[in-house]
């Protein structure tokens, strides 16, 4: 793709997110929403393979109809209320409407077909783009009207979204898919608490963005896409294979790695919240999320599979790993200790 062409997406990108997560007039957050799409679009379709296509058109058919959604919970809001702020979103209807408009650009269950398929035909960059930063805006969105949600609606969603999230990234081989269904999953975790603590809400997304980083940099410098690829990536970049198992652990949720940390302040709060059995069962269903990503760490750096001599050839490349993957991979395994600072946000 042209540089200049790159640099004016990358800049509507920023531009749209900066407009959404700032306005409180829902036709500002619409508008932003909508740059942020458009802008995406080219990027998804940038190697002009069927599947690329395919998967831009399904973004943008998805995208579209819950922008619409968006748009037409507002003006019910603005009708029967005479208000166009998003944190006065009070009418019943216009509430589940934007929910179930948030929950489509989000990818939630039962909302989620789109984001496996779209991320399997998108780069490894453009799927960390997709994974990270367009779910940021909606997840401000729905921060701002937490108060007005349904709390059993919502934390259906979230448990339906867990459990599919574990579920269907048992059988897969593709690792872009596998992280699909990994961020369906932790999406669950987010919701599940944005109502009685939307802080935690962000946390979980900021430590989820980075560990997800950490892990599409690391591909995308062993250039692996499939399980039977990794198999062999330790042959390229040891050091940075292992700690890929690491990361792959921490975005599990293990201890004492980073990824505990929302885990940990989310269950405090349910318990807090005498939600004792929901739970009970979202950290359950965290077990399904946990076999995959052993699996997926388990096939980077535990198995020696047979190689050929090609592979062979490939002992310790001369390929230097940038400063940004490698920031990213220790902030995502090391960050457990700033819990105490967390917990004393007021």
């Amino acid at each position: 793709m042209n540089p200049q062409a790159k640099l004016i997406f990358s800049m509507s990108l920023i531009l749209g997110t900066t407009i959404t997560i700032s306005s409180n007039h829902w036709m500002m957050a619409w508008t932003g929403l909508e740059i942020n799409t458009l802008a995406i679009l080219p990027l998804i379709s940038k190697s002009h393979h069927p599947r690329a296509i395919e998967a831009c058109t399904k973004y943008f058919l998805v995208q579209a109809t819950a922008s619409t959604l968006l748009l037409f919970s507002s003006m019910c809001n603005a009708w029967f209320t005479a208000q166009w702020d998003i944190t006065q979103l009070t009418h019943p209807m216009a509430c589940v409407l934007l929910t179930t408009a948030i929950s489509m650009k989000l990818g939630l269950v039962p909302f989620h077909f789109w984001f496996p398929e779209v991320l399997q035909g998108s780069s490894l960059m453009t799927s960390l783009l997709l994974a990270t930063i367009m779910k940021f805006p909606p997840t401000v969105l729905l921060l701002m009207t937490s108060p007005s949600l349904n709390p059993t609606l919502l934390s259906t969603m979230a448990i339906a979204s867990a459990a599919l999230g574990g579920w269907m990234g048992l059988n897969q081989t593709q690792i872009r898919k596998i992280l699909a269904f990994s961020s369906i999953s932790h999406l669950g975790w987010m919701a599940i608490i944005i109502i009685y603590n939307p802080k935690l809400t962000l946390v979980t997304f900021y430590l989820y963005s980075l560990t997800t980083a950490a892990i599409f940099l690391t591909l995308n410098s062993t250039n692996t896409l499939k399980l039977s690829t990794l198999m062999t990536a330790w042959s390229k970049t040891p050091t940075l294979t292992a700690t890929l198992m690491l990361t792959l652990l921490s975005l599990a949720g293990l201890p004492p790695l980073t990824g505990f940390l929302p885990k940990w302040l989310i269950i405090q709060e349910m318990t807090k919240q005498e939600l004792t059995t929901a739970a009970t069962i979202i950290a359950l269903l965290s077990l399904l999320g946990l076999f995959f990503y052993l699996r997926l760490a388990y096939c980077a750096t535990i198995t020696i599979p047979p190689n050929s001599a090609n592979h062979m050839k490939q002992w310790h490349m001369d390929k230097s790993i940038d400063t940004l993957t490698s920031t990213l991979t220790v902030l995502s395994i090391a960050l457990l200790p700033l819990s105490p600072t967390i917990l004393t946000i007021p």
